[in-house]
């Protein structure tokens, strides 16, 4: 069940299509993405890298650097500790290689997310002390490592944390310098970067401070990996990085990310965000799953072919048995609501105990897309039960874990996803508390479809599809235009795909124009309106093949 709702922002369209030469639906496309103003309009079209924020805005970038560049006169060892997920590996691979470019003594440390868990802990910083380390760096973690940091600065090392996670009630680690835009007193400009971005922009001041700033733009490809792989909002400084980024990783001259591309059968001329979202990414999360994030890390840093094909290919089959064990999982946890009073339930918990821990949080966002409601999967880690959940627009789910805290061990999260550790006699407790407790009303389990322009099909032009890819790169913040129309009919059509759930349609809107149209979901219910002659509903995005024809996929 889902209710379509149409964007009612408000704009002089036509002035803003004239402004910038393009079509009024674009215009209003702009608007619906919340960018007001010719400047913000013209930066969201045309930006680029002279757009990007000055780095040295950050609060603690003077004294790092200048940390930094002493360390590496003096030629002291420095250890960089990074996290196991896409942003955590690409934000290693930024600073290993930006601070051996220019002569530093570097290694890196990735903790295991089974062994050792998320950020730093006690063992890396005493490992680091017995392997003399002088300096450690952390990126994407270490904002919350307060008790860790304490131990490492008594041991007599200096500690840099770069980082972009939420302080933790307001607190700052004991660092020698804290690199993190969500610091309050921080006064640079834009707040959501991810953890690579700040590395970045780490290497950038680095550089600019030594006479060599345009060599810090190699690692923007990498930057523009980690943004999109990191689920961040494509806006604002977010969005140029994305777009330079996207044009670097076409003509990538980094061996080990071609070979990943190859090994996934994707032309590089037509690599998008959505290659790096649903394809590349996955692949290099999944070391970090099942395996050991070092591996990612191994692909980024290979130096020949043979190497980067055999490493690429490894990532690839671990994703897929990544993705056969989530669709295992998925499978289960369906079995397990449609034959239990879960399904009566407001918030499903799910209890699945042979589930590889670190796939709780895919399969939950996959029961949360087919069911619209609040979602935990629970399985049997090595220490306790783990869970993730993943949660609706009108539940917060972290506000609604704080008034059951007293089920967890630990916890933690935001409005829409969750982490937590828990034990096996508390699930059914936590089930009824999160229940009784929900607030949540029959409307809220309606999904909502947000539609961006009620346009005809035959309105649609080779020019206005020409002019949707100047919206691009798409991604959460930036989505996807969604347009809709009522009253369509299928002049013909036909059931293609290996397990025939894929639709084949030539649509009419009555004005006489044809267009060829592929539809992926509620293919049954679509065949029996048009074996019947109705007209129906639909949303789509037009887009044109390699012949020039256009093509609407619904």
């Amino acid at each position: 069940m889902e209710k379509w709702v149409v964007a009612a922002k408000r704009a002089d369209f036509c002035q803003i299509a004239e402004t910038f030469s393009v079509d009024p639906v674009i215009a209003r496309l702009i608007r619906n993405r919340d960018v007001i103003g010719d400047e913000a309009i013209e930066k969201y079209l045309q930006g680029g890298i002279e757009d990007l924020y000055n780095p040295w805005l950050m609060k603690d970038m003077e004294s790092a650097v200048a940390i930094m560049l002493q360390k590496i006169e003096e030629k002291k060892s420095i250890r960089i500790i990074g996290d196991y997920d896409i942003d955590g590996v690409m934000s290693t691979y930024i600073l290993e290689q930006g601070l051996k470019n220019i002569g530093a003594y570097v290694d890196f440390m990735i903790p295991h997310r089974i062994t050792d868990g998320y950020g730093l802990n006690e063992q890396l910083i005493r490992k680091a002390y017995e392997d003399q380390i002088d300096t450690i760096i952390t990126c994407d973690n270490g904002i919350s490592a307060f008790d860790q940091i304490d131990l490492a600065k008594e041991l007599g090392m200096t500690v840099i944390v770069t980082d972009h996670h939420e302080l933790f009630e307001g607190k700052i680690p004991a660092a020698d310098a804290v690199i993190n835009p969500k610091q309050k007193d921080c006064e640079y400009p834009f707040k959501g970067l991810c953890g690579a971005a700040v590395a970045y922009k780490f290497i950038t001041a680095l550089y600019d401070k030594i006479g060599k700033v345009n060599e810090a733009e190699q690692y923007l490809e990498y930057t523009a990996f980690a943004t999109v792989g990191d689920v961040m909002d494509l806006v604002d400084e977010n969005r140029i990085i994305v777009k330079l980024g996207l044009e670097m990783l076409r003509r990538t001259n980094n061996i080990g990310l071609s070979e990943l591309i190859r090994a996934n059968d994707i032309d590089s001329d037509k690599l998008s965000s959505y290659h790096i979202g649903f394809v590349l990414g996955p692949c290099l999360n999944a070391s970090g799953r099942l395996d050991t994030a070092i591996r990612a890390l191994e692909l980024l840093r290979s130096e020949n072919v043979v190497d980067a094909a055999r490493l690429a290919g490894d990532l690839k089959n671990l994703n897929d048995s990544r993705k056969a064990l989530t669709v295992l999982g998925v499978e289960q946890a369906i079995e397990q609501i449609e034959n239990s009073s879960i399904k009566d339930d407001d918030v499903y918990v799910i209890y699945l105990p042979e589930c590889h821990e670190s796939l709780a949080g895919i399969i939950a966002g996959r029961i949360r897309e087919q069911y619209n409601h609040p979602v935990f999967v629970l399985t049997k880690g090595e220490e306790g039960i783990k869970g993730s959940g993943r949660s609706i627009e009108g539940y917060h789910m972290f506000d609604a874990m704080v008034e059951c805290k007293e089920y967890f061990t630990h916890f933690g999260g935001h409005k829409m996803a969750a982490g937590l550790s828990t034990v096996e006699n508390q699930i059914e407790p936590l089930r009824k508390a999160l229940n009784e407790r929900s607030h949540l009303t029959e409307e809220d389990f309606v999904s909502k479809i947000m539609i961006d322009v009620p346009m005809p099909i035959s309105y649609v032009t080779e020019s206005l599809i020409e002019q949707l890819e100047l919206l691009e790169p798409f991604g959460k913040g930036n989505t996807k235009p969604i347009f809709a129309q009522k009253e369509v009919s299928a002049v013909s059509y036909r059931i293609i795909g290996k397990n025939k759930n894929v639709i084949s349609m030539t649509l009419t809107d009555g004005t006489g124009k044809h267009v060829s149209a592929i539809c992926f979901q509620n293919v049954q219910e679509l065949e029996s309106l048009i074996r019947k002659g109705k007209p129906f509903a639909i949303t789509y995005y037009p887009t044109l093949n390699v012949t020039g024809t256009q093509i609407f996929r619904l």
